[in-house]
């Protein structure tokens, strides 16, 4: 082994010729392979030190890319990220991996990069896997927990990623089965970008980030466990994004199938979010988005298509008594058999605009809309079942209801003792 880290950089960056010809990997100055300070892809050797090696080398020689070539690294500790340094795998695009209780399926590791992590087991409090520092990136590579089974529930670990700079990114991973999947408290323009895989308690969650996040392209869907017990436990405790501050988020096209809740936005001791949603999604979550708190100045949900049909009381939308925000929903779909679409109390503002209602009030008689306060509005929408469409309580502050489409009979039922127009919706002729 090298005696210094001065050692180890001229060996791996200046004339690592034969660990290149092992590893296939051209290395030049500002690129790093890993394995020429130890590490190996065995699925065996644990692989922590010579990782961080590997980081300390690039970051003294002003940053650049550390290359891990193709194969299963297990980790027993965590890893730090230094800036300016960039952890790359072997894909050039998000990997998948699914079914991977069945043995014919291709295992994480036998087609590219895979980072087999054991660290932290048994606490979701500890230190994160990952810790990455400003302007440092992670991409083309798996993140996968050998140790979780699908017959139990899961194991607690720390965050698999933590974002704890400004300009991090993450690109192309797989989060294939972590307890805590990324989080980027405090990383203020950070970029989360094509990740796909199966996060068990928490996907990903935003806090303290006070300059624009970029979250785009992630599909959250159970492909490594589904029809288990592991599977079932996620689906009652799972939550794929939550959002506490924020300011202006951006989310574009997202997805989440099988949590308790798919979108969770809640007030920290840093405050509360607001943002731009669009094209997002939540299918089969027991509450689809869950609206605890929210800037004044808005979550603005646009494009986005929203189901719950199982669980207790399954609600596409329910915006609690803690609300004192602003939502709006616009151009949005909701639809599958659940007991309701949208919940509503709190004293902020909920906003329904150009949206499609299909299939509610499977086991009860129950209005699409349930509003208990706060101020309404539900505009140019269409009601596509003939059930009861909108129930404003009588602590519903103000209320615009108007031209809307509605199947059957028009079923609006104001108890609101409020200021309240409900105009120019039209009903169907049965």
């Amino acid at each position: 082994m090298f005696e210094s880290i001065k050692d180890a950089v001229d060996n791996a960056v200046l004339v690592p010729t034969a660990l290149t010809a092992k590893s296939g990997a051209a290395q030049s100055p500002g690129f790093i392979n890993v394995q020429s300070f130890g590490a190996s892809g065995d699925g065996y050797t644990e692989n922590t030190d010579s990782f961080q090696r590997a980081f300390h080398a690039a970051a003294l020689a002003g940053g650049g890319v550390v290359y891990a070539p193709p194969g299963s690294y297990r980790f027993a500790g965590p890893i730090v990220i230094p800036s300016g340094v960039h952890l790359r795998g072997s894909y050039s695009y998000v990997p998948s991996h699914p079914g991977l209780r069945y043995s014919q399926q291709v295992k994480p590791g036998e087609d590219g990069t895979a980072l087999f992590v054991t660290a932290g087991r048994g606490s979701e409090e500890g230190t994160p896997f990952i810790s990455m520092s400003s302007n440092s990136t992670v991409s083309g590579l798996v993140l996968y927990y050998p140790d979780q089974v699908t017959q139990v529930d899961p194991i607690p670990y720390p965050w698999a990623i933590a974002m704890q700079g400004v300009n991090c990114a993450v690109l192309d991973v797989e989060l294939l089965n972590p307890y805590q999947g990324i989080t980027t408290l405090g990383a203020a323009r950070h970029n989360i970008r094509n990740v796909t895989g199966q996060p068990l308690r928490r996907g990903i969650f935003v806090d303290a980030v006070y300059d624009i996040g970029r979250i785009e392209n992630i599909h959250f869907n159970p492909w490594w466990s589904f029809n288990t017990p592991i599977y079932d436990w996620q689906f009652n405790h799972g939550e794929a994004f939550a959002f506490g501050h924020a300011d202006w988020e951006f989310v574009l096209n997202t997805f989440a199938f099988g949590y308790h809740v798919g979108y969770r936005f809640l007030e920290t001791c840093t405050g509360r979010c607001n943002g731009n949603f669009l094209g997002i999604a939540a299918d089969d979550c027991n509450r689809a988005v869950l609206v605890e708190s929210s800037a004044p100045y808005g979550l603005l949900i646009t494009n986005g298509e929203f189901t719950a049909f199982h669980g207790d009381d399954p609600t596409a939308v329910e915006v609690t008594s803690t609300h004192n925000g602003v939502v709006r929903f616009e151009n949005s779909s909701f639809w599958g058999p659940g007991s309701q679409v949208a919940k509503i109390s709190g004293q902020g503002v909920v906003a329904f605009v150009d949206c499609t209602y299909d299939d509610w009030a499977h086991s009860n008689d129950r209005a699409a809309i349930q509003a208990e306060s706060g101020s309404i509005l539900v505009l140019c929408c269409e009601f596509r079942q003939a059930a009861p469409h909108v129930l404003l309580g009588e602590n519903v502050e103000r209320a615009v209801i108007a031209s809307n489409l509605l199947a059957g009979p028009a079923r609006i039922e104001n108890r609101s003792k409020g200021a309240v127009e409900a105009d120019f919706n039209v009903s169907s002729v049965l």
